[in-house]
């Protein structure tokens, strides 16, 4: 089988082209389970298949967690499956039109290595959901991207002072994670305002169960949620995660925040062939 490995702002994925391996629905989560394993296989944050699109897309695209479960998108994953788009030929113009489980998601070429996507529009929008979690109650935003909703919840936490306090804080990202007051669990953020529209973030990801790197729709989600508080413009605005920065810009309608775009940087770190002697579709 044949992969290629990318990574944006360090989180990190393989992705097959689906219409040469020709997985089936069942067979993808237990090759993602596999492959995604570090030190035992190739090792990412997620596995996308790319394949032919069921409507006006360019392509389709299915995104699986390391634990093999099925996510509604990725930001950081789509802007590396629309600069693959690009690289292989499947971009009809100047932007790419990707159909992923959660909606169309549109993305253009900004240089050669950073690329600028349109998240799936917000659905849900709450600038105070308060979750108890460890015996205490935290003021998280919570919103959902797309539909099915990416859910996304959102601590402004003054402790956190960069890559090295994520440590620190595994026990309560995975408290909020599981939060009663998210139905289907939320990824958790915790962020914290340095600056005119420049925050540091880390977010504990639901399928990773850990921090990542980075992530491309909790950089959108926390933008939006922190501009429904005045706490940034929603205008170019830095989200400095451990594995790199990204941009965010927001779409309004007066007070209304209709549409998130995510920009940064990507990076194709190889191309092969699997060989994991001990890698099985059943």
């Amino acid at each position: 089988m044949r992969f290629t490995k990318m990574q944006g702002a360090g989180n990190d994925f393989i992705i097959i082209d689906n219409t040469a391996e020709k997985l089936t629905a069942e067979q993808m989560p237990l090759a993602a389970k596999r492959l995604c394993a570090r030190r035992t296989s190739i090792g990412a944050d997620g596995m996308m298949f790319v394949d032919k699109p069921s409507g006006d897309g360019d392509f389709s695209m299915r995104f699986y967690n390391l634990d093999g479960s099925l996510g509604e998108m990725c930001g950081n994953g789509a802007r590396c499956i629309a600069r693959y788009g690009f690289e292989k030929g499947l971009a009809k113009g100047n932007a790419v039109r990707v159909e992923t489980t959660a909606g169309m998601v549109v993305g253009e070429r900004i240089s050669r290595r950073e690329y600028r996507i349109r998240l799936n529009d917000p659905t849900v929008l709450e600038a105070h959901r308060p979750v108890t979690a460890l015996g205490e109650v935290w003021d998280t935003a919570y919103a959902e991207l797309g539909n099915p909703g990416l859910p996304h919840a959102v601590l402004v936490y003054d402790g956190y002072a960069g890559p090295e306090a994520c440590g620190g804080l595994r026990q309560l990202g995975s408290a909020i994670r599981h939060g009663s007051v998210f139905p289907k669990g939320a990824n958790a953020s915790f962020v914290r305002v340095v600056g005119e529209d420049d925050v540091l973030a880390a977010t504990f990801e639901r399928g990773v169960e850990d921090f990542t790197l980075a992530c491309g729709t909790g950089a959108g989600s926390i933008t939006a949620l922190l501009a429904m508080r005045g706490l940034v413009s929603g205008n170019h605005v830095r989200i400095r995660m451990p594995g790199g920065d990204l941009y965010v810009d927001l779409i309004r309608d007066g007070e209304d925040i209709t549409g998130i775009y995510l920009t940064g940087p990507t990076n194709i770190v190889a191309e092969g062939e699997i060989l994991d002697e001990e890698f099985t579709l059943c």
